[in-house]
């Protein structure tokens, strides 16, 4: 085809070295921030040598797919035939995975200096965020008890109106019922940590033998 160049251009193996060796270091910043700022309960331990690892290998792929089309039309139908299996199961990996991609871009580009001043923009801003949510004391989790009873409907009423009594916001979502055991699941809105003891300390003494989980969403277990 006259007028395109299917032939690679000579890569300069010092600009890549210097881009991965800035990749290895903006890795380690995403890998600190993903540690003390993200708040999936995945195993951050594990999750957090894939981001690196993504971001240096996408340096690569870009470096040496923009120095040719032929190359370029290679990896379109190389990644065409790819099939990622393994579901993301929390939005927020999936920016941070996203992140990772978007630094890889940067310097295989050869666009040094912007995802350098950037990408610590970006996760101080995140950052801020995370930090601004957390001065609030209101909490949203979920509330899991059980119980053993044959009278489920005349337990229920009443740990409705004891947990209404301590939240702001309670909402039963789930209510399992077999022979002579009974659990029910809600999500309640209180004001602060302090209010989850008083909860529970009221739970067991109102109803002796009960089981009772909480569970924030957004954060570890938090009992």
């Amino acid at each position: 085809m006259e007028g395109l160049n299917l032939t690679a251009d000579p890569l300069s193996l010092s600009t890549l070295l210097v881009n991965l060796g800035v990749g290895v270091l903006l890795s380690i910043l995403l890998r600190w921030h993903f540690t003390y700022f993200g708040a999936t309960l995945s195993n951050r331990s594990e999750f957090t040598h894939v981001g690196p690892f993504i971001l240096m290998v996408t340096i690569l792929i870009i470096t040496v797919v923009k120095s040719s089309l032929a190359l370029s039309l290679g990896l379109v139908g190389a990644l065409s035939i790819v099939r990622f299996r393994t579901p993301i199961k929390e939005p927020e990996e999936l920016a941070y995975l996203f992140m990772a991609i978007a630094i890889g871009l940067g310097l295989g580009a050869n666009q040094t200096m912007p995802t350098v001043v950037v990408s610590p923009i970006i996760l101080a801003v995140m950052a801020g965020f995370k930090l601004a949510r957390g001065k609030f004391k209101s909490k949203n989790l979920f509330l899991s008890v059980d119980w053993k009873t044959r009278s489920p409907r005349e337990k229920l009423d009443a740990l409705n109106a004891l947990i209404g009594s301590h939240a702001r916001i309670s909402d039963l979502r789930r209510f399992d019922s077999h022979e002579n055991k009974t659990e029910a699941t809600y999500f309640i809105d209180v004001e602060d940590a302090g209010c989850l003891f008083d909860l529970e300390n009221d739970l067991r003494q109102t109803f002796p033998g009960i089981g009772v989980t909480f569970i924030d969403d957004s954060q570890d277990p938090t009992f």
